[in-house]
C-alpha cells in the first residue's frame, strides 16, 4: 500500500523541516551545539571592532559620536610589547585554534542536513538515525555503583574517612575497633546508595512506560502495532486523538474533513492553547492511501505541516511520516542533561574540612617533632594522624543528611504552603542563600487566562462597565442592515454599486462599533469546537444550525488573546459558530448566519508582529483584508491618526495587552493580482519567506484604523505582594519568557516586577557587533532602570560582549528577557553563576522551563495548567507562586541557620576531644596512645551527645511570622555570616579552651590512678557538651529538653556497665561529683558570661525584632 504513494514532496518535507530547524536552532540557540557554534563563529565586519573596546567608564561620553572612533590606540599599544606579546599571543592563538578544531570535530556528528525519506521503507535510508527511545536515567547497570561512589568520594570529607577506615586493616596502625570507623562510613554510603537506587528505578519505570506505548504503523501488509522506541525515520505512523506524538513528523493526512487538526504543546513550549496544524494538501486530497499520483507533485511545506514529538493530538486521527527520532527531536534538543546539585553550605564545609585536615597534619608533625623523630617516626606520625582524626568528625555527614531530611519533612508538613513537595533533599539550605530569582511568565506569574477589558475607537472608549452599549449599538446596526438588505432586494440594485457611488461621509459611532466588532470577530485563527456527547459522532454537531448549542462550544487557538477577543464578540452578540480552512460563519444578535469565505490567512510571526486574513462576504461578494497586530508594527501601516500611540501607552501602563485592528477593502482585480504574485512567491525555492513577506506588504498600505483592543492576562493570586517581599529580601528578579516583548513588558509592570516609578530601557534589536556596541553604550548611561531585551539581541550581545553585558544587567533592579528559547534560559542562568558567583533560583511551570530549572542552583516547579513536567524536574514543587515567599524567607532561613549551627557544633565536638587527646599525649611523653577507647568513643559520638546536638534542627532565631513581616532579614543570609571563617575560628578557640581545661583539670585533680583521669574528664566532657547545646539554642522546643535529659539519663545508666573503663566505687563518691562539677563550671561559665555580654553590647538584627 505504502509503495503506491510516490510522494516526492517528502524529500522537501525533511529538507524544509531541517531548514526550519536549522533556522530555529541557530536563532534561538536551543540545540546543544548551537550556542557553542555561534560563540566561535566570527562575522566579517567584526574584525575592525577589536580596536574599539566597549566603554567601561563614564569618561568619554561628552561627545556621543566619539564612542566608536577615538579608541584605536589599544591595539597599537599591544603591538609595541615586542617579544613578550609575540610569545603570549602565539600560545593563545595556538590554544584557541586547537579548541576550535576539537569543537568542530565534536560537532561534526550533530550537523543536521536535508534528508531523503522513503515513505514506509525506513530500511532504504542511507544514513543511520538514533533510536526513538527516551532516556532520563543518570546511570546504567555498570556505571551505577562507580558513579554513586564517585559522587560521594569526590568530597574531601568522605575520601578522608575512607582512607582512615582502610588504615585500620594494617596491624601496626590499628588504634581502636574496626566498627568504630567502618560503621558510620557504611551507614552513610548505604543510605546514599539506597536513595539513588530508588530515584534511578523510578526514572527507569517512567522511561519504560513512555517507550513501551504502542502505535499503529502502516506497512505493505497493512496496520502493524509498534512500540514507540522501535519507530524509525520513514515510518508511516497513525496517531489517535489524545495520543502523544512519538517523534517529529510531517503531517500527511487527517480524519477531519477540514484537512487540519489541533495539537496540545504544553509539554514542549509551556503554552496551554491548542495549535492548528494543516495536512499536506496533496496527500490529504488522495481518495485512498493506495492511490497513485501522476505526474510527480512538488509542494512547498511550512512549519504548519510539522508535528513535534511530545505534543498531543487534540482532534481527529492523523497519519504522519517520521523525519526525526530520539536525540534529534525538537523536544530532546531543547532540554539539557540534569546535573547533580551541591549546596553552597556543603562546599563551604568541604573547604573547612580541608583546613581542619591541615591542622591535623600540623599537630601530628609537632607531636613527632617533640618526640624527637625517634624510632620509626613515620609510623608514629600516622598513628598520631589516626588519634587526632576526630578533628574531622564523620558524624558531620550523618547529622547533616538527617538534618536535611528533617527540613524537607518540615517544609512538606507546613500548613501555610500546602502541596509543597521536596524532590531534592540535599539542598534545602540553598533556599536561604539566593540572590538571583529567574522566573517564567506564562502560568507562573500569570494564570494564562485572558479577559477583554477595553475597546477604543479613537473618539470613544468602552470599558467593562459599558459593554452593554456596544451590544445595543450592534443590535441596532444589524437590524438596520437587515432592513436595508430586504429593501435592496426589492429594488434589485446591486449593493456594491450603490455603496461605491455614494459620497464619503463621516461614519456614525454605531457603524464604527459595528465595523470594529466585525473585524475582531473575523480577524483571528480561532476554531469553535463542539464536543461530542454520548455515542454520537464528533461531526454531528457541526452538520446543521440547530446543533450549534452555545453550552457545548469551546474555542481553540494558538493564542489565548485571540480566544478572549472571540469570546468578547460572542458576549456582545456576534458569535463565531463555525470555521474550517476555507470558510467562517458568524451569528448576528438577531440569529442570522453570515458566511465568509476565507481567501488567505497570514499567521502571526515574531518578525511581523501581526496577523491578517482576507475574506469574501458571501452575501455581498465584498472582499476585505483585515489585519491586527502590535502597535509598533501597525502604526506604519494604518492611515495617519493622532491618538493611537498615546492610547497604546495608556493601556500598557494599565498592564493591558494591546492589539491594533485595521481593514482595507479590495476589488476583485486587486485581489486577483495579489493572489497570482503570492502563489508565485510561495513556490520560489530561494528566499521564499522574504518574497512572500514582500508580496503581503504590498497590501499593507493606507489601511483604515478601526479600533484598539486591550486584554488583561490575569495574574496569579498574591503575585504583587510576593514579588515585593522578595525584592525587599534583596533578591534580584529576572523574568525569562518566550512571549512577545510588549506582553512581557505589560506583565512586568502590572505584576510590579518593575515598580511604577522605575523607567524601562527597551534594548533595540541588534544583529551585528557594531549595533550591539552602540546600544550597550546607550544603556550604560541609564541609571536605575529595568532592562527589557529580546532573545535574538541577547544572543548577539553575549557573542561579542558577554562580560560587559552581564555586568550591566546585574546592576539593574529587574531584567525582562522575551522571546527566549528554553536552552537560552538555561544559558542565562549559567552566565549569572559564572560571572557573579551568586546562588540562582529558577521558577517555572512548563516543559520549556525544565532546562532552566535544572541549570539553576535551586529549581522550583509550579504545578499548573501546563502539566507536571517542570514540577517533576524541580528540586522543590509548589502549588502556587505566592508560596515561594514563605519557602525562601521562612524555610530557607531556618534550614541554613540550623545547618550552620549543627555543622559547627559537630566540628566542635570533634575538636574538643582531639584537644584533650593532644594534651594527654603531651603530658605522657608524646605517646601515641588513645585516651578513650572502644565504646567510649562510639558512645560519645552517638548515644551520649547525638540527640541534643541533632535537636539543633528545631532551633529558630526568629518566629516565622516575624521573618515574613521583615523580609529584609533575608539579606544577612546571603552574606554567609552564620558559617564563615570567623565563626569557625571562634568555635576552634572555644574547643581548644574547653578541651584544655577539661584535660588539665582532670590531670590536676586525679588521685594516683589513671582510670580516675578517664572517669573525671569523660564525665565532664559529656556534661560540657550538653551545656554547650543549651548555650547555642536560641528558642527552646520541648523536644530539645527531652533530648538533653534522655542523653544525661543514658550516660548515668551506662556508668554501671562500663566497668572496664571506669572505677565504679570511685564514681559513687562525693569527691568525684565535686571535681566533675568544678571542671565543668570552669569550662562553660566564662562562655555563658561572654554570650550574655555580646547580646547586650552588640545584639544581632533579629534579636532587636524579637524583643
Amino acid at each position: 500500500m505504502a509503495e503506491q504513494i510516490p510522494l516526492y514532496p517528502v524529500r522537501s518535507a525533511a529538507a524544509a523541516a531541517s531548514g526550519k530547524r536549522a533556522a530555529y536552532f541557530s536563532a534561538a540557540g536551543p540545540g546543544p551545539g548551537a550556542e557553542r557554534s555561534s560563540r566561535y563563529q566570527l562575522e566579517d565586519e567584526s574584525a575592525h571592532l577589536d580596536e574599539m573596546p566597549l566603554m567601561m567608564s563614564e569618561e568619554g561620553f561628552e561627545n556621543d559620536e566619539s564612542d566608536y572612533h577615538k579608541l584605536p590606540r589599544a591595539r597599537i599599544m599591544r603591538r609595541k610589547r615586542g617579544l613578550e606579546w609575540f610569545v603570549c599571543g602565539g600560545l593563545k592563538f595556538l590554544c584557541t585554534s586547537c579548541c576550535d578544531w576539537l569543537i568542530n570535530i565534536c560537532q561534526r556528528k550533530k550537523e543536521l542536513k536535508a534528508r531523503t525519506v522513503w515513505l514506509g521503507y525506513p530500511e532504504k535510508c542511507e544514513e543511520k538515525h538514533p533510536r526513538n527511545s527516551i532516556k532520563n536515567q543518570k546511570y546504567n547497570v555498570f556505571t551505577f555503583i562507580p558513579g554513586v561512589l564517585y559522587e560521594q568520594f569526590k568530597f574531601f570529607l568522605n575520601l578522608y574517612f575512607l582512607v582512615v577506615s582502610c588504615s585500620q586493616f594494617v596491624p601496626a596502625l590499628k588504634i581502636g575497633y574496626l566498627y568504630t570507623y567502618w560503621a558510620p562510613l557504611g551507614f552513610v554510603l548505604a543510605v546514599t546508595i539506597m536513595r539513588e537506587a530508588i530515584d534511578e528505578f523510578r526514572r527507569f519505570q517512567r522511561d519504560k512506560e513512555v517507550n513501551s506505548q504502542l502505535y499503529s504503523k502502516l506497512t505493505v501488509r497493512g496496520k502493524v502495532q509498534v512500540k514507540s522506541s522501535d519507530i524509525q525515520v520513514g515510518d508511516l505512523i497513525i496517531v489517535e486523538k489524545n495520543q502523544r506524538i512519538p517523534s517529529d513528523m510531517v503531517f500527511l493526512r487527517t480524519s477531519e474533513k477540514a484537512g487540519s487538526c489541533f495539537i496540545r504543546t504544553d509539554q514542549l513550549d509551556g503554552e496551554t492553547d491548542w495549535k492548528l496544524k494543516v495536512a499536506v494538501s496533496c496527500t490529504q486530497r488522495l481518495p485512498a492511501l493506495g492511490e497513485d499520483s501522476d505526474p510527480p507533485i512538488h509542494e512547498s511545506l511550512s512549519i504548519e505541516n510539522t508535528l513535534w514529538a511530545s505534543t498531543v493530538v487534540a482532534s481527529g486521527t492523523i497519519i504522519g511520516v517520521v523525519i526525526y527520532t530520539g536525540k534529534e527531536t525538537r523536544s530532546v534538543m531543547n532540554t539539557s542533561n540534569p546535573k547533580n546539585k551541591v549546596g553552597l553550605l556543603d562546599l563551604e564545609l568541604n573547604q573547612l574540612t580541608k583546613a581542619l585536615f591541615l591542622a591535623l597534619v600540623a599537630l601530628s608533625v609537632v607531636m613527632v617533632t617533640l618526640q624527637g623523630f625517634s624510632g620509626p617516626w613515620y609510623r608514629s606520625l600516622f598513628r598520631f594522624l589516626l588519634l587526632f582524626s576526630y578533628i574531622i568528625p564523620i558524624s558531620l555527614r550523618v547529622n547533616l543528611d538527617m538534618g536535611k531530611a528533617a527540613y524537607g519533612w518540615m517544609i512538606m508538613k507546613d500548613e501555610n504552603i500546602p502541596g509543597t513537595v521536596v524532590r531534592t533533599s540535599t539542598i534545602p539550605e540553598e533556599l536561604g542563600r539566593l540572590v538571583y530569582l529567574l522566573t517564567d511568565k506564562t502560568g507562573t506569574l500569570t494564570r494564562n487566562e485572558m479577559v477583554f477589558k477595553r475597546l477604543h475607537l479613537g473618539t470613544v472608549s468602552y470599558g467593562t462597565d459599558t459593554m452593554d452599549e456596544i451590544q445595543n449599538q450592534l443590535m441596532n446596526s444589524y437590524s438596520q442592515t437587515q432592513s436595508q438588505a430586504s429593501g435592496n432586494n426589492a429594488s434589485s440594485t446591486p449593493p456594491r454599486k450603490a455603496q461605491s457611488s455614494a459620497p464619503k461621509v463621516r461614519k456614525s459611532v454605531s457603524s464604527r462599533v459595528h465595523e470594529a466588532v466585525k473585524a475582531v470577530a473575523l480577524c483571528h485563527n480561532v476554531t469553535p469546537v463542539y464536543e461530542a456527547r454520548g455515542a454520537a459522532g464528533e461531526t454531528e454537531f457541526t452538520e446543521a444550525d440547530q446543533d450549534f448549542s452555545d453550552d457545548n462550544r469551546t474555542y481553540q487557538a494558538s493564542s489565548p488573546d485571540e480566544v478572549a477577543l472571540v469570546q468578547w464578540t460572542e458576549s456582545v452578540g456576534l458569535t463565531l459558530v463555525n470555521r474550517d480552512l476555507t470558510s467562517m460563519q458568524l451569528r448576528t444578535p438577531s440569529g442570522q448566519i453570515l458566511t465568509y469565505c476565507i481567501l488567505q490567512t497570514f499567521p502571526f510571526t515574531s518578525e511581523s508582529k501581526r496577523m491578517g486574513v482576507i475574506v469574501r462576504d458571501e452575501s455581498t461578494a465584498e472582499i476585505t483584508f483585515y489585519m491586527k497586530g502590535a502597535d509598533v508594527a501597525m502604526s506604519t501601516v494604518v492611515q495617519y491618526n493622532d491618538w493611537l500611540e498615546e492610547e497604546c501607552g495608556n493601556m500598557a501602563r494599565e498592564g493591558l495587552r494591546t492589539l491594533v485592528v485595521a481593514k482595507r477593502a479590495l476589488t476583485d482585480e486587486q485581489y486577483q493580482d495579489f493572489e497570482n504574485r503570492y502563489n508565485q512567491a510561495k513556490l520560489s525555492i530561494h528566499d521564499r519567506t522574504l518574497k512572500v513577506a514582500a508580496v503581503v506588504e504590498s497590501l499593507e498600505r493606507e489601511m483604515e484604523l478601526l479600533c484598539l483592543t486591550g486584554v488583561e492576562d490575569q495574574l496569579q493570586t498574591d503575585v504583587r505582594p510576593t514579588l515585593e517581599m522578595l525584592r525587599n529580601a534583596g533578591l534580584k528578579i529576572w523574568m525569562l519568557t518566550g512571549d512577545k516583548l510588549e506582553t512581557a513588558t505589560c506583565i512586568a509592570k502590572s505584576s510590579h516586577l518593575v515598580s511604577r516609578t522605575q523607567d524601562t530601557h527597551v534594548f533595540r534589536p541588534v544583529t551585528s557587533r557594531g549595533e550591539a556596541h552602540l546600544e550597550l553604550n546607550a544603556f550604560r548611561r541609564k541609571h536605575d532602570c529595568a532592562l527589557v531585551i529580546s532573545g535574538d539581541s541577547l544572543e548577539v550581545c553575549l557573542k561579542y560582549y558577554e562580560h560587559e553585558f552581564v555586568e550591566l544587567a546585574c546592576q539593574c533592579p529587574a531584567v525582562v528577557c522575551c522571546r527566549c528559547a528554553p536552552t537560552q534560559k538555561a544559558h542565562i542562568v549559567k552566565l549569572l553563576q559564572q560571572h557573579t558567583g551568586r546562588r540562582t533560583c529558577a521558577i517555572g511551570d512548563g516543559g520549556n522551563d525544565v532546562s532552566m530549572i535544572q541549570a539553576a542552583d535551586c529549581g522550583i516547579g509550579i504545578e499548573g495548567k501546563e502539566g507536571r513536567q517542570a514540577s517533576l524536574a524541580a528540586d522543590f514543587s509548589v502549588s502556587q507562586f505566592k508560596h515561594i515567599g514563605r519557602l525562601l524567607v521562612v524555610h530557607g532561613r531556618s534550614s541554613y541557620k540550623r545547618s550552620a549551627a549543627l555543622s559547627q557544633f559537630v566540628m566542635h565536638r570533634g575538636l574538643i576531644i582531639s584537644t584533650m587527646q593532644a594534651v594527654f599525649s603531651s603530658v605522657f611523653y608524646f605517646a601515641s596512645v588513645p585516651l578513650y577507647q572502644g565504646f567510649l568513643m562510639v558512645g560519645y559520638a552517638t548515644v551520649y551527645t547525638m540527640f541534643p546536638v541533632f535537636s539543633l534542627v528545631l532551633d529558630q532565631d526568629v518566629k516565622p511570622e516575624m521573618a515574613m513581616l521583615y523580609p529584609e532579614l533575608y539579606k544577612d543570609l546571603t552574606k554567609g555570616r552564620s558559617l564563615s571563617c570567623k565563626t569557625f575560628l571562634v568555635w576552634v578557640l572555644i574547643s581548644i579552651y574547653q578541651g584544655g581545661i577539661l584535660m588539665f583539670g582532670a590531670l590536676v585533680l586525679f588521685e594516683s590512678e589513671f582510670v580516675h583521669v578517664v572517669a573525671i574528664s569523660f564525665t565532664a566532657l559529656v556534661l560540657t557538651e550538653l551545656l554547650m547545646v543549651a548555650l547555642t539554642v536560641r528558642t527552646w522546643h520541648w523536644l530539645m529538653a527531652v533530648a538533653e535529659l534522655l542523653s544525661l539519663g543514658c550516660y548515668v545508666a551506662s556508668l554501671a556497665f562500663l566497668n572496664q573503663y571506669f572505677d565504679v566505687p570511685f564514681i559513687m563518691t562525693m569527691t568525684f561529683v565535686w571535681k566533675v562539677s568544678a571542671i565543668t563550671v570552669v569550662s562553660c561559665l566564662p562562655l555563658y558570661i561572654l554570650k550574655y555580654l555580646k547580646r547586650k553590647l552588640s545584639p544581632p538584627s533579629y534579636s532587636k525584632l524579637s524583643s
